[in-house]
């Protein structure tokens, strides 16, 4: 695994809320404690896996991930424990499961709040005893693991609805990562736009080197339900459309920031409503461009190089906003 990549020391970030979850990470990675890592989609959740795992003494051993929500709950335990032999049909061979692909190293089961019941006992034995039984075998085989989990359900929750056992919760919950969502955190918006900036760049050898302000604005009010993950995206997204040296709103995708983006659903720092002005993108970029032009004394040649759009493409969107000279 790329130390450079996957380490903890590299996690992008600004916050002081990043910083105390790395130092607990450091904290417990050597260690044999059972973690569980909690967040919504897209925070980075297997990213603090990996970490944990480059920090440990398992660090050469392997680090194998599966996605509990992605396995259909009638292979789940194939997947998980192996199956001999004919233990069902299409078994043609003995088959080893995650778990002793995994020993020697770390097994990282994402998504497990997701984990039907009957797998979950079984995921508790091999917790506690430290082993393995495949499935249509009735022989046990010992496994050398570290076991890292993460979910976005609250198991809490899940364990009073009776859809998760309370002893895996509490043998699970012997060290929590929460990570908080991305719009808790306002301050790595920019280290982390810079760094998929810097990767999409290298990327498809563009030279983009700046985010215009009406775009800082826009990705600042918008409330992420995607997290980090949907950051990336819509970077990736922008980068792609733009030519010039400088990401502008008209790069951004519109599948993305519609309405919803603007309004209260983005959460501040203690979890009250962001109050911020309910405007659309198209309004974003009528503003933005009305700027420009005033500032340029409408302007329109030196205005559509620093927009880095055509003339006609300018000559466009001045019709469309109605945008007139004062």
């Amino acid at each position: 695994m790329d130390r450079d990549k996957y380490g903890l020391n590299h996690i992008i970030h600004q916050s002081p809320a990043i910083d105390h979850l790395i130092a607990l990470a450091e904290k417990i990675a050597s260690t044999q404690a059972v973690v569980l890592i909690t967040g919504e989609s897209g925070t980075g959740k297997e990213l603090f896996a990996r970490g944990i795992h480059l920090a440990s003494h398992r660090a050469e051993g392997p680090f194998v991930a599966v996605n509990c929500a992605a396995v259909p709950v009638t292979l789940l335990e194939s997947e998980l424990f192996g199956h001999d032999k004919g233990a069902f049909t299409g078994a043609v061979s003995m088959r080893e499961g995650k778990f002793e692909a995994a020993s020697g190293g770390t097994i990282f089961l994402d998504e497990i709040g997701d984990m039907p019941l009957p797998s979950q006992a079984k995921i508790l034995r091999t917790l506690q005893e430290k082993i393995v039984q495949r499935v249509g075998s009735n022989d046990n085989v010992h496994v050398d693991i570290r076991v890292i989990c993460a979910t976005n359900h609250k198991l809490s929750e899940k364990v009073g609805k009776g859809t998760f056992r309370q002893d895996l919760y509490y043998r699970l919950n012997e060290v929590n990562i929460e990570i908080p969502p991305l719009r808790e955190r306002p301050e790595d918006f920019e280290p982390l736009i810079d760094h998929f900036i810097d990767r999409f760049n290298r990327q498809y050898d563009k030279k983009i080197a700046t985010v215009s302000p009406a775009a800082l604005q826009v990705f600042k009010r918008h409330s992420w339900p995607g997290n980090v993950r949907e950051l990336e995206h819509t970077i990736h997204h922008a980068v792609l459309m733009a030519e010039g040296d400088t990401l502008w709103v008209e790069h951004l995708p519109n599948t993305t920031f519609g309405e919803t983006g603007f309004g209260p659903g983005g959460k501040g720092r203690n979890g009250g409503d962001v109050e911020v002005e309910m405007i659309s993108l198209d309004e974003v970029e009528a503003r933005h461009l009305k700027e420009v032009l005033d500032h340029l004394n409408w302007n329109k040649t030196q205005a559509s190089k620093i927009l880095q759009i055509s003339r006609p493409t300018l000559d466009r969107k001045i019709d469309k906003y109605l945008l007139r000279r004062e």
